[in-house]
């Protein structure tokens, strides 16, 4: 007789973890939200101005990404910027081909004339801390072995300004922006060149609650819950919240002064159950004196321009998510 599965833990709606180590990350919330996590298939035809495609850019150990790219007219003779792209998740759900993220980066792309690459990020509780940040970092890798003409990509090496490559990451993918470039720092990229960094609502939390973890009302994208769960799996086993991945801040992380970092654009969200843990951080980076720019998006929760159902019905996140674009396209611009 087979013996059934047991669930032994669960994050609201998103993820059940099972007694034989497996994990079923089903969406079980609310069916209207539905869409937002299905995988929209790759199109090579422009749609809206945007052709995009998946590739396997490791053939040793199978890491895909996902590539947009924005439609040129015959007149455009520049390059075009490259956005590499770390989807959030808390480390351990969502995935680069979801609705969310598509609607969000064909409308970024064809915003700022860019190309990005959105890495499909090994997931925990099966792969801990540091997969996902090795995976971001072998995604760069892969562009400074297209620049220096190792290997070849069309899209790229037809389009592409590897000098101007940003790191972008929403939420975890953040704090993937953080490391990665901490990474970079240390190493030659030529002729590719890192040229910002941008952290939308990155994950930097700390082991005591601050005082917006508990005031700030829990949005269906982030609750204290989802926090801690999505946490406790991903950190290397027996590490805490000031572990340097998640409080890069704090004194058990690398002095903020030793990093060599490009500019970054650090964007917060008024409501957020983190902005006072991603202010700490900002207010860090300004003190090691580094080149950081902060936006705040008022009125808004976490991720508020991932939610396609608020940023079409409520005009507060329509207008938020479109000065969100607006500022990043002006970072890269400038």
């Amino acid at each position: 007789m087979v013996q059934e599965k047991k669930v032994i833990d669960e994050v609201s709606g998103w993820l059940r973890l099972f007694d034989d180590g497996s994990v079923d990350r089903t969406w079980t919330g609310p069916p209207e939200v539905k869409f937002m996590t299905e995988p929209v298939p790759p199109h090579v035809e422009f749609i809206d101005g945007v052709a995009t495609k998946d590739m396997v850019i490791d053939e040793t150990s199978g890491l895909r990404v996902r590539i947009y790219l924005s439609e040129r007219k015959p007149e455009d003779y520049e390059s075009l910027p490259i956005f590499l792209h770390f989807h959030g998740g808390g480390f351990c759900i969502s995935q680069a081909d979801w609705y969310m993220y598509y609607h969000m980066y064909t409308n970024l792309t064809r915003a700022v004339n860019a190309i990005c690459v959105s890495v499909y990020l090994r997931l925990a509780p099966e792969h801990r801390l540091p997969a996902p940040i090795d995976d971001g970092f072998s995604a760069l890798l892969w562009l400074r072995s297209l620049a220096r003409g190792d290997s070849y990509e069309p899209w790229f090496n037809d389009h592409a300004d590897f000098n101007r490559v940003y790191l972008l990451g929403d939420s975890t993918g953040g704090n993937i922006v953080h490391e990665v470039a901490a990474r970079a720092g240390k190493l030659d990229l030529s002729p590719a060149k890192l040229s910002g960094g941008i952290l939308i609502h990155p994950g930097f939390v700390r082991s005591s609650r601050s005082r917006s973890e508990l005031e700030q009302p829990q949005s269906p994208m982030l609750t204290l819950d989802m926090v801690d769960k999505f946490l406790s799996f991903a950190l290397p086993v027996g590490s805490t919240k000031d572990h340097p991945v998640t409080c890069p801040m704090g004194s058990g992380a690398p002095p903020l002064e030793s990093l060599q970092l490009p500019p970054f654009l650090v964007c917060v969200a008024e409501r957020d159950i983190m902005v006072d843990t991603e202010m700490e951080y900002y207010e860090a980076m300004k003190k090691a004196g580094k080149d950081v720019e902060l936006l705040i998006s008022t009125g808004v929760s976490h991720s508020f321009y991932l939610n396609k159902i608020a940023v079409d019905m409520d005009p507060q996140t329509g207008v938020q998510t479109a000065i969100l674009i607006s500022r990043i396209r002006e970072f890269v611009n400038n």
